[in-house]
């Protein structure tokens, strides 16, 4: 017997999942799940967002979330280890391009279970909010906008037109998932440092406990640093790249370490 189908909406909070979702509404579309997994590491500004949001479409929005905390599994869970080398140290520590433990634990796995045991008796149709102009692709899933040509710059016009602004969040990042990624470009670290010092403190102090540094050459101290005399420079006319600005930085950062 064929299993009846649910429609469900992977919706991440940011500008194109939540354009997708908005249009899809409108459109008249079936949406049985929306399904939003919460890292624990969202601006305030987001979790707002998805309660606006959810009032705004007349739909529940599930909230998905891990029972273990990042922060424990940053500094102190004991996974398995296969490098020899980090036998006997806590935590996983910051992940990097090539481990993105975060991602994997906090919702991929969270998602996956979820799906799995309602995959049981439905037959699950997943919307995924990738826009039109990202090269990515996942094949298995459906893409609105792309099939509607909708570009990163439309979703964000999208959402906008319709209210949704996420408190000047854009305004300020391009992207706005996990504040604590270090995968950000600097750009985007020199904006959290700018815009939530209390968020850039926490970062400072996770980054103090754990075994590898927040960034492959950079600690968040010695980022700290760097922004700071990033910022005496530019107030003194002087340019922030060159030899000049690299050796007299890294005297900073010997100055900082000692």
């Amino acid at each position: 017997m064929e299993k009846p189908i649910k429609h469900i909406v992977s919706l991440s909070g940011g500008k194109d999942s939540t354009a997708m979702l908005l249009r899809l509404i409108e459109e008249g579309r079936p949406v049985d799940i929306i399904l939003f997994c919460d890292t624990g590491l969202e601006f305030e500004a987001m979790y707002r967002h998805i309660d606006k949001l959810e009032k705004y479409i007349g739909k529940p929005i599930t909230r998905l979330k891990s029972d273990k905390t990042f922060e424990y599994l940053l500094l102190e869970h004991m996974p398995k280890r296969k490098n020899p080398e980090l036998v006997g140290r806590k935590g996983y520590s910051w992940s990097g391009p090539r481990n993105r433990w975060c991602t994997a634990v906090l919702k991929q796995r969270v998602i996956d279970k979820y799906l799995h045991d309602i995959s049981k008796e439905y037959t699950l149709k997943q919307y995924i909010g990738i826009a039109a102009d990202e090269p990515e692709r996942v094949k298995g899933f459906y893409y609105p906008l792309v099939d509607w040509g909708m570009t990163e710059a439309d979703c964000l016009a999208y959402c906008k037109e319709r209210g949704f602004d996420w408190e000047g969040l854009y305004d300020i990042f391009h992207r706005v998932s996990c504040w604590c990624c270090p995968l950000q470009s600097f750009e985007e670290l020199r904006k959290l440092r700018k815009h939530f010092p209390d968020l850039w403190k926490k970062l400072g102090e996770w980054d103090e406990k754990t075994w590898r540094t927040f960034l492959k050459k950079y600690s968040v101290k010695q980022l700290d640093i760097r922004f700071a005399f990033e910022e005496e420079r530019l107030a003194q006319g002087l340019p922030i790249t060159g030899k000049a600005f690299f050796d007299a930085l890294n005297e900073k950062l010997k100055e900082g370490d000692g």
